[in-house]
């Protein structure tokens, strides 16, 4: 085979190892089973009055599909605390739009995100306080 053929192809297979560590935040795909926190999540010492309701509402909402303290739940939905979703990438009025009007897979491989019914504005804004909060202590500004 072609010298020049041969690394590009290894630079063509680095480059597929490197964007899904990215995305994942894993470096072994098979480590990760169905169900399992796709990142590893440090808490804020103490959250904000707000941040603390918007937890109490992503935990009965959210966290079946994007898992406890927004980790991602492989197999069910990604990671909130992850440098996809920093505020200058997805802003608030993302995840306003999101309950609103469900998402299109774009980040990841999980499928659609459904609308999600019955959640208020402040509701809403309140889940965007606790995903900012947590994001800040693990480095998403």
């Amino acid at each position: 085979m072609n010298k020049t053929l041969m690394i590009g192809v290894l630079a063509a297979a680095l480059a597929a190892v490197a964007y899904y560590v990215a995305q994942t935040g894993q470096s072994d795909p098979g480590a990760l089973a169905q169900g399992d926190e796709m990142v590893a999540v440090s808490l804020p010492e103490e959250l904000s009055q707000r941040a603390q309701m918007g937890e109490k509402t992503f935990d009965a909402v959210c966290a079946a599909c994007h898992g406890q303290n927004a980790a991602g739940k492989m197999g069910n939905g990604p990671p909130l605390i992850h440098k996809i979703y920093e505020p200058s990438h997805h802003g608030d009025m993302a995840f306003h739009m999101a309950v609103q009007n469900g998402v299109r897979a774009h980040h990841w491989r999980f499928g659609n995100m459904p609308a999600q019914e019955g959640l208020t504005r402040a509701d809403v804004e309140a889940i965007i306080a606790y995903a900012r909060e947590v994001q800040k202590v693990n480095g998403i500004n």
